[in-house]
């Protein structure tokens, strides 16, 4: 097993063929893996107007130079160009399918699919190589694929994503683990990929990296963050949320939900059967079983239902519970594992439930759930992954095909605009942004659509109140976007990374000689890096200003203006606007929100951009946005 990532394996799906070819080395410097070698491909190689569910789309499933040797949960990224929102999208998941992915790829960075299938097909990785076979699941669901499977780890589409619904997930082991966001699925469906098949064990860890990485477990679970995810994980999110007073419920209607508790942390602790194994099989003699885990890193929580064991996450008792107005945690989890067996991501699936269930409300579609109605939720979902009402559900006949398509086909369908937000076509998740107008201006500028992690102001900034400056709000926005490029290239476990690489990962791409440390003459890499976390941030904005993103796309729908249930002021239109002038400011870019040559130049960026990505001429001068908040 090679600990240096050097090339990528290429499939086209049109011809069958496969290939191994070499990344550039400047391209593995800059770009590093995952989340910015993903986007370098894919502004190299779909060129602007591609349909993102057509046969000239690229997928790749890429991990980073680190992969499999890192404390915590491997991960890796699903890189393609957005059928949701038309423009870049980076989608994240872990697990057993993510280490033994690692293990599969030997000494690649990635799998790039291109082309388009005649025939539903898999894609089996082992050793280093790929092959397409025949596929016979075509209609089976995300647990009914992974068990054809028992000697390997699969990430597949279930039936959201072959009948490529806009928020249709890559689902892997089983359904535990998703790339939710955006429709990584739907790009995989209509390719007739039904699964990528990961052959090998885990990556072995070398004696030298194993030293590092137990250092960096343990000091990960004596941190806050650790301490935090070894109580309560992401589920947690719904209590602080609540608490804090920035939790959307029932269809943005509300904020704060009344039953918080009833599906938060204390309800998962007292159904849970145990927790998910991470960092698991790293001696790569097994599969990656839950007793080989790292216990100072634990995974979700496992809940048994009659339909088989669910992991919920922080997302599903937020937009299926509080989101949908359901109280009670089981059914929440019933959701959850349905959204997860048919491949549907559960904040996009969440929000257009609420979408419908509102529009009913107001008459502009037929739609017999309300809030609350779990059974009625649950149909409507399944409705939406196979894109037709069943004849016993007395809704509108085109709801669900339209609501497969996200909230904003839906509103150009039937109407109902102000309703439940979106950003750049993709759904909020569940943090209102009203009480902290950092989480707006992080959700308007996310380079994939509104997205609760590429910042996370929300973490600190409703406890921090008014006392946070516009210059605070921008830094921390800026920073964060920045430091996760560079920590979604490497595609660290995300809490890992964050609490103890106080470096962005610079000492271990030292230790296994990686270009962008080996190679800087800075002695400064860990500044260098976060240079490599700006370049990659700006790439992903010069693809989405290729497909026509400006200005105008770091917007917020009208819900968000309006004042909230609780008397929460919205978003002030003049404030958020200055806000916007400031970010762009402190990021080099002109008044459209585009980069300028300046800044391409000081990135390395200028030999990359071609004639068809437009930029702004100059930049906005930090003084002048300044000005404009007096």
């Amino acid at each position: 097993m090679s600990r240096t990532r050097s090339r990528v394996l290429r499939v086209d799906l049109s011809t069958g063929e496969s290939a191994r070819e070499r990344v550039p080395l400047g391209w593995r410097r800059d770009f590093l893996g995952g989340k910015g070698l993903g986007a370098r491909f894919l502004y190299e190689e779909v060129p602007p107007g591609t349909d993102p569910t057509g046969p000239a789309n690229c997928l790749g499933f890429f991990v980073g130079p680190l992969a499999g040797f890192l404390p915590g949960e491997t991960r890796y990224a699903a890189v393609t160009k957005s059928p949701l929102t038309g423009g870049f999208l980076d989608s994240y998941a872990g697990g057993a399918f993510a280490d033994r992915l690692a293990g599969s790829l030997d000494d690649c960075l990635g799998l790039l699919v291109t082309g388009a299938a005649d025939q539903p097909v898999r894609i089996e990785v082992e050793g280093g190589h790929a092959r397409v076979e025949p596929s016979d699941a075509w209609g089976d669901d995300a647990a009914e694929t992974a068990e054809r499977f028992p000697d390997a780890a699969v990430a597949c589409v279930g039936p959201a994503g072959e009948s490529e619904a806009a928020y249709a997930t890559i689902a892997s082991d089983g359904g535990a683990h998703h790339a939710g966001r955006g429709g990584a699925g739907a790009v995989m469906g209509a390719k007739g990929l039904k699964a990528v098949v990961a052959r090998d064990p885990p990556t072995a860890v070398p004696d030298d990296l194993a030293a590092l990485r137990e250092r960096d477990a343990a000091a990960y679970g004596r941190d806050a963050t650790g301490e935090w995810q070894a109580a309560g994980a992401t589920v947690e999110t719904v209590d602080y949320a609540n608490e804090v007073g920035i939790l959307a419920a029932e269809g943005w209607t509300e904020t704060g939900f009344d039953d918080a508790d009833d599906i938060g942390v204390e309800a998962a602790l007292a159904r849970a059967t145990g927790r998910e194994g991470v960092a698991a099989g790293r001696d790569g003699d097994g599969p990656g079983d839950a007793e080989d885990a790292d216990p100072a890193v634990p995974g979700g929580f496992r809940i048994d239902t009659p339909d088989g064991e669910v992991v919920p996450r922080g997302a599903a008792p937020i937009t299926l519970g509080a989101g949908l107005g359901i109280g009670d945690f089981d059914r929440v989890v019933a959701l959850c594992g349905c959204c997860d067996r048919l491949g549907l991501d559960v904040i996009g699936a969440g929000n257009a439930v609420a979408w419908a269930i509102r529009a009913g409300q107001a008459g502009v579609v037929d739609c017999p759930v309300s809030f609350g109605d779990a059974e009625g939720a649950e149909r409507l979902l399944e409705a939406i992954a196979s894109r037709a009402a069943p004849p016993d559900l007395d809704a509108d006949p085109e709801l669900p095909d339209a609501l497969a398509d996200g909230i904003d086909a839906a509103v150009a369908r039937f109407g109902g605009e102000a309703l439940v937000p979106t950003v750049k076509s993709m759904a909020l998740p569940g943090f209102d942004p009203r009480a902290a107008i950092g989480v707006a201006l992080a959700y308007a500028t996310s380079d994939r659509g509104a997205c609760h992690r590429r910042a996370r102001p929300q973490d600190s900034e409703p406890l921090a109140g008014p006392d946070r400056s516009p210059v605070e709000q921008v830094r921390d926005v800026v920073g964060e976007q920045n430091a996760r490029s560079v920590l979604w290239s490497l595609v660290v476990d995300d809490f890992v990374g964050e609490a103890v690489w106080t470096d962005l990962g610079a000492e271990w791409l030292a230790a296994v000689d990686h270009p962008a440390v080996a190679d800087l003459e800075s002695d400064d890499p860990v500044s260098a890096l976060a240079t490599t976390g700006e370049r990659i941030w700006t790439l992903t904005r010069l693809f989405n200003a290729r497909e026509g993103f400006d200005r105008g796309d770091d917007a917020l729908p009208e819900p968000l203006r309006s004042a909230a249930s609780d008397g929460t002021p919205g978003v002030d239109a003049d404030a958020f606007d200055r806000l916007l002038d400031r970010y762009y400011a402190a990021r080099g870019w002109g008044d459209r929100g585009l980069p300028t040559p300046e800044t391409l130049d000081r990135l390395g960026l200028a030999d990359v951009v071609d004639g068809a990505t437009p930029v702004d001429e100059r930049a906005i001068d930090p003084a002048t946005a300044a000005d404009s908040d007096d």
